[in-house]
């Protein structure tokens, strides 16, 4: 089975353009969509927990005779937590330790409130707070994925967020008891069996029964990115996720196998996902072209890697592993992968990634799934000014201020000048009248 994956070497004339070519992807959503979407969440918005039935049985076949039986309780998830294989457990609950440590060690770092008195006696510093009420978007149309349940909700309770509100589409009322189970160990406290633009709408303005939110995380598919995009500033987002990406930066140490299978695990995602090659070793580059043949009859979801690969996938030949860094951060993917055997050498050089993979045996998919650090991942080249979804996204920082008498002597003057400057006096003056005056005694 032949890929037609696309080869350049960033030593033609004609690379740039070829590079652009794959790079591009249009963020814009459909305009059908967009109109669908508006429809829906107005809808839900208008009408609440009626709309929310509707949309419901209409999209998943899911008919209830209310919004309240729609909802998970405690002891089904817990059950759901029973019912699993005992390894499927033991791997859950080791994927959330590690989840869970690693935000632990976040939110020390850099989750904490903080003050000081500066050389006037006045208090500056800043409050940290957690949201009162997150809501978790979990996707279960093509597929279930607990991983994401951990992913979003292990941070929020790290955070110390109040409550977490998790939604997931059950097509045809088939519950993933993974899904269950995973949202029974990272601490959901309510789970509603909704998706689509609806659940969001549903979080973002609340019905009679799902509770508004204060932010909603969590990937999705068209419907719901748009519907994030309509909602926000009526509650946060965490971002609007393209599709999936990988980036593999190679010297030719690691076996050629690996490398075509970290490009397939991607690729398998979505038939507009990413994967690429940068590597200046052309044999290299050819036995991982052969290995992507050998190896793609023989997965499950051959065709949709196939069509990644040969739409927007790229094995490219560099003159350098600097050069191959460099383009890099042009591309600023949401997983690099730096396969080689002095990764240490290459990761100062890398400015732009959602996450990066240090070393031959560390595949994204570990990342995906246990390694701790959250696999909510900035794509499309925002890693340029986004983070990964972590603890600060569950929280919100209000600046402290206490000026002391002695202080306000000298800001007042400092305030009132640039007061004056902008033509707002009334800032000016109550600025002034806390200044003492010449031989006054307080």
């Amino acid at each position: 089975m032949i890929v037609a994956i696309a080869v350049l070497d960033t030593s033609n004339a004609d690379f740039e353009a070829a590079f652009q070519r794959k790079l591009h992807w249009s963020a814009e959503t459909d305009h059908a969509i967009e109109e669908r979407v508006a429809a829906i969440v107005a809808d839900v918005r208008a009408r609440g927990d009626a709309a929310v039935l509707e949309y419901t049985a209409r999209f998943d076949g899911v008919d209830a005779a209310s919004v309240a039986a729609l909802e998970i309780g405690a002891d089904e998830l817990r059950a759901a937590l029973e019912t699993i294989t005992p390894a499927q457990r033991r791997a859950l609950e080791a994927a959330a330790a590690r989840v869970r440590s690693y935000h632990q060690r976040q939110l020390e770092a850099c989750g904490r409130s903080w003050s000081y008195r500066d050389e006037d006696g006045s208090l500056l510093g800043q409050k940290v707070t957690p949201l009162d009420r997150v809501g978790i978007y979990v996707p279960g149309g093509k597929a279930a994925y607990p991983s994401s349940v951990l992913m979003n909700a292990v941070p929020a309770q790290v955070a110390g967020v109040g409550e977490i509100v998790m939604v997931v589409p059950t097509p045809r009322g088939e519950k993933n008891a993974l899904v269950l189970a995973a949202a029974s160990i990272a601490g959901a406290h309510r789970v509603f069996t909704v998706g689509g633009a609806q659940a969001v709408a549903a979080l973002a303005y609340g019905t009679a029964t799902i509770p508004r939110v204060d932010k909603i995380t969590g990937p999705g598919n068209a419907y719901v990115a748009s519907a994030k995009r309509r909602v926000f500033g009526q509650v946060g987002i965490d971002m609007i996720a393209g599709p999936s990406e990988i980036l593999v930066l190679a010297d030719g140490s690691t076996p050629p196998d690996w490398v075509a299978m970290d490009l397939f695990s991607q690729a398998e995602h979505d038939e507009l996902a990413q994967s690429i090659l940068l590597c200046p070793d052309a044999a290299y580059i050819e036995a991982v072209r052969a290995a992507i043949d050998r190896l793609l009859p023989a997965m499950p979801r051959a065709a949709v890697i196939r069509a990644s690969l040969e739409g927007r996938g790229a094995l490219i030949r560099t003159r350098s592993m600097e050069e191959a860094c460099e383009i890099s951060n042009r591309i600023a993917p949401e997983h690099l992968e730096v396969s080689s055997r002095e990764p240490g050498r290459w990761e100062p050089l890398l400015r732009h990634a959602g996450a990066i993979f240090l070393g031959a045996y560390t595949s994204e998919s570990l990342g995906d799934y246990c390694a701790g650090p959250n696999h909510v991942l900035p794509t499309s080249g925002t890693a340029r000014f986004s983070s990964p979804l972590g603890v600060y996204d569950f929280q919100k920082r209000s600046s402290l201020i206490e000026v002391s008498e002695a202080g306000a002597q000298v800001l007042g003057p400092i305030a009132a000048e640039l007061a004056y400057g902008e033509g707002l006096q009334a800032h000016a003056r109550a600025a002034e009248m806390r200044l003492k005056r010449e031989g006054e005694v307080q």
